[in-house]
C-alpha cells in the first residue's frame, strides 16, 4: 500500500487509463518565489479605458494625418472683415477724377499767385546800363550817346560793351511800355558789315523825320523794323519788334 500523496501534488504518471485519450498537463512549473507569474494574454476584445482617462476618439473632420489643419478657434475671436478693394481707374467716376485734379491744381495755383504777387514773377529782370556806357566812353573809340528822359516803364534788360577786331559795339536792350523789345546799337564797325549782321539783310525804306541827323527806315529780321543813323565815326541803330512810335521815342531820347 502506497503512502498518501499531498492534495496539490500532480501525479508524475500521465498515462490515462485504458480506453481514454492521454491527458495534457496544464500545470507548468511553479514560479520561483518573488517572480511574477506568466499570464497568457487574452485574445478577446481590448479592455476599456480606466475610469478618469480620456478615450481616444478619431476626429470626424480635419486634414489628413501628417497635414496641417486649421488652427482651433479661440473663444471670443471675431472673423476678420474682408479687405477693402481699391477702385480701379476704369471704375472711378468723373466726380472722383475731378476731385483728384482739383487737389493737384489748388497748390499749383497758390504757388503761382505767390510767385507773381510777392516775388514779381511776371516782372523782367532789369539791369543798370551805366557801367557799360561808362566803359564805352572810357574806350573813346566812337561818340557814345545814352537815352535821357525815358519814362519809368521803359525797362533796361541788357547792356554790354564789346570790342572786336573790326571795331567796338555798345548794345543796350529795352522792354517798352507796351511790352515789346527794342535795342540800341552804337558801333564803329564799318556799316557795310554792321548792317547786314544786325538787320539780317534788311533793306532801306526811305528817310525818317527825326531830329539830330539823317535817319533812315530799314526792314529787319522777322517782324522787326529799324531806324538807322549813319555818321562818319559811328553807326547808330534802333531796332526791335516795337511799334514805330516807340522806336522813334527811343531815338529822340539819345543825348
Amino acid at each position: 500500500m502506497e503512502p498518501a500523496q499531498p492534495a496539490n501534488r500532480v501525479p508524475t504518471d500521465t498515462t490515462p487509463p485504458d480506453g481514454q485519450p492521454p491527458l495534457r498537463s496544464t500545470a507548468g512549473p511553479s514560479p520561483a518565489a518573488g517572480e511574477p507569474a506568466l499570464v497568457e494574454p487574452a485574445t478577446g476584445p481590448a479592455p476599456l479605458a480606466d475610469a478618469g482617462e480620456p478615450a481616444l476618439v478619431e476626429p470626424a473632420h480635419g486634414a489628413a494625418r501628417g497635414g496641417a489643419g486649421e488652427p482651433p478657434a479661440v473663444p471670443g475671436d471675431q472673423p476678420a472683415p474682408p479687405a477693402r478693394r481699391e477702385k480701379s481707374r476704369a471704375e472711378r467716376s468723373p466726380r472722383d477724377m475731378a476731385l483728384s485734379l482739383l487737389v493737384l491744381l489748388v497748390p499749383i495755383a497758390l504757388l503761382l499767385a505767390f510767385y507773381r504777387g510777392f516775388l514779381g514773377g511776371d516782372e523782367p529782370a532789369t539791369v543798370d546800363p551805366a557801367p557799360a556806357v561808362e566803359q564805352a566812353r572810357a574806350a573813346n573809340t566812337f561818340p557814345v550817346s545814352a537815352p535821357a528822359g525815358l519814362a519809368a516803364d521803359w525797362r533796361t534788360v541788357s547792356a554790354r560793351y564789346r570790342t572786336e577786331p573790326t571795331g567796338a559795339t555798345l548794345r543796350i536792350g529795352y522792354l517798352t511800355p507796351e511790352g515789346r523789345g527794342a535795342q540800341l546799337v552804337q558801333s564803329n564797325v564799318p556799316a557795310e558789315k554792321l548792317l547786314p549782321a544786325e538787320l539780317s539783310g534788311g533793306q532801306p525804306q526811305g528817310t525818317a523825320d527825326l531830329p539830330g541827323g539823317r535817319w533812315q527806315r530799314y526792314t529787319a529780321r522777322g517782324n522787326e523794323q529799324a531806324l538807322v543813323l549813319l555818321e562818319p565815326t559811328r553807326t547808330v541803330i534802333v531796332v526791335g519788334d516795337a511799334g514805330d512810335a516807340e522806336l522813334r521815342q527811343l531815338a529822340n531820347a539819345l543825348r
